[in-house]
Parts: structure tokens; C-alpha cells; sequence
């Protein structure tokens, strides 16, 4: 388990080759057109996986080839990022079966969110590296300002968040190591080898398209694990498209969240605008940032 600060990739510059996978669900050349020509125009270099277009299903090939291409692009000294297409299901399928050892001595960018959480929390709990949460190619349309920000957070530009009070916050200020993800996927990765270590870090969450009791049922499992018992802060992001049964559960599922952290006293910052939601601000997970959960909520990294 690691324990030390996480190293920082190199900034990307002109002229750098960035590799674009599909570790989970399945992607079209049209899905792509578009994304490819943005980060063209951003001066980098494009290097697709040789299997991103095959089809197994609903994954983007078998997971043999799925795990090759990633593996190629983590021991491919020309490639500086590595960029998931899309999230979906499947990254928990392979990640066994990677080798981060090359990636360990020249770390690169992993990028992604939703099933890309797999990779975040291996990273990184056993090779001391930063990622980062953001948005994927099969959204860079979704919202400019997202995208503009990834830019920014590629070419080492400084990231610093201000964004409205929410009614639910709970005011405070923290600074400690900025990790999490998809509930969901966290959840799934209980007790295996991915399970993150929560003490004295800054948690962020979001999921989408769950029940309302799903997730009351993922927050207490968190916090019977003593997740969330030694956070220095929690950040809330997109909870979107939430579900629930004939009979209410009664709470929205920021209100389940607050109700699982009721006794413990750090700052809780909600809505912050990350996940599957519109807007996707990028994250360096692994990054110490600064929390400040008052009139207004900021975020730095630092």
C-alpha cells in the first residue's frame, strides 16, 4: 500500500504523441472523428490502439485485446498520455492482467472517469502516480469549457476551481491528497487489489443511472469499511439520472450521502461539477489540493 507522495507525469508539450484506447464499452471511428481532430489541433500526435474498433459484444474486443492495447500504449516510450475513449464496463475485467512496471519508470498521463476508476485506484495504491479524472474523447463535445480545461490541466496550466454554495455543504477547510471516482466502480473494488486507502485524503464521488437504494447500500458499505470515518474533506460531484422504486426511498442521494457521514466533522462540499453531468472538471487524483467549503466552495491544487 502506497503511502509516499505521488509523482507528477511530464506536462505535455507540442508535438508529444498521445494513445487513445477502449478498455470498456465499444467505439466507432465516427464516435472518434472529432475527438482526434481536437487534440490534433492541440499540436500532439495521435496513436490509436490497433484493437480500438473491434467489437465483442458490448466491449470494444475481447478482453485479451482490450488488455493488449493498453498494454502497449503503458510500455510505448512515444506515447507521454493515454487517453480512454470512453467509460462504459470492462476495465475491471483486465486489470489483472497489466503490467505497470514500465509505466512505474516513465509514468504518463492516464485520463478518463466512470469505469477509468479502475485504473485510478490501481495507480494509485502500488505505483505512487498522479491521474487524472476528466472528460473522454466520445464526450469532448459535450461542454467546451470541460474540454478547454483538460487542455489546461495536460500542459501543466494551474487548475483552481470556485464554484456556487450548496444548500447541503458542510463548511470547513483541508488539505490532503485528492483521490476517488465512480461510486459504483469503487464499490466493486472492495477488497480486491485496486481498493484504495481513504485515511487522510480528500474523497471525491459521483455516479449516475443507480437506485436511489443502491446507493444508500454503497455508502454504508463505505463507511462500515471505514472509508469515510478519516477523510480530511469530501467532494460531491454529478449524481445523475437517479432512480428510485414504486415506494420512495425518501432521500435524494446527496441526502443519503450526508446522512452516511453525520457524525464525522470535515468539510462536504456538493455539486461540484464533475462526473457524468454536463460539465466534467478535470481532477488530479493523487494531487494534494486544498478544500474551502464556505459562502462559495474552492478547490486548489497545490
Amino acid at each position: 500500500m502506497q503511502s509516499q507522495k505521488n509523482s507528477c507525469p511530464p506536462y505535455l508539450k507540442p508535438g508529444d504523441c498521445i494513445g487513445i484506447v477502449a478498455p470498456a464499452r465499444k467505439i466507432s471511428p465516427e464516435e472518434l472523428t472529432s475527438a482526434i481532430a481536437v487534440l490534433e489541433s492541440w499540436g500532439l500526435r495521435v496513436k490509436l490502439g490497433k484493437n480500438i474498433y473491434k467489437s465483442d459484444h458490448q466491449f470494444s474486443g475481447t478482453d485479451s485485446q482490450r488488455r493488449s492495447d493498453l498494454q502497449d500504449m503503458l510500455d510505448d516510450k512515444e506515447v507521454k498520455a493515454i487517453i480512454s475513449a470512453r467509460g462504459g464496463y470492462g476495465a475491471v475485467r483486465i486489470i489483472d492482467g497489466l503490467n505497470f512496471s514500465s509505466f512505474t519508470k516513465q509514468p504518463k498521463w492516464i485520463i478518463g472517469y466512470s469505469d477509468i476508476t479502475v485504473f485510478h485506484s490501481q495507480i494509485h495504491m502500488h505505483c505512487a502516480i498522479e491521474t487524472l479524472h476528466a472528460t473522454m474523447p466520445v464526450s469532448f463535445t459535450k461542454d467546451a469549457e470541460s474540454l478547454s480545461l483538460l487542455k489546461k490541466a495536460l500542459f501543466g496550466e494551474e487548475l483552481s476551481y470556485t464554484i456556487p454554495a450548496h444548500s447541503l455543504n458542510r463548511t470547513g477547510e483541508c488539505i490532503g491528497p485528492l483521490i476517488g471516482g465512480n461510486l459504483s466502480l469503487l464499490y466493486a473494488l472492495a477488497s480486491t487489489p485496486s481498493d484504495i486507502n481513504t485515511d487522510g485524503k480528500i474523497f471525491f464521488l459521483e455516479d449516475l443511472d443507480e437506485y436511489l437504494y443502491h446507493i444508500d447500500r454503497m455508502m454504508m458499505q463505505l463507511k462500515r469499511s471505514g472509508k469515510l470515518s478519516k477523510l480530511k474533506g469530501l467532494v460531491i460531484g454529478d449524481f445523475s439520472e437517479m432512480k428510485d422504486n414504486t415506494v420512495p426511498f425518501g432521500k435524494t442521494a446527496q441526502e443519503i450521502i450526508l446522512d452516511a457521514i453525520k457524525e464525522y466533522g470535515y468539510p462536504v462540499c456538493f455539486g461540484f461539477p464533475a462526473g457524468h453531468g454536463i460539465k466534467n472538471y478535470p481532477l488530479y487524483f493523487g494531487r494534494t489540493a486544498a478544500l474551502s467549503v464556505k459562502e462559495k466552495t474552492s478547490l486548489k491544487f497545490l
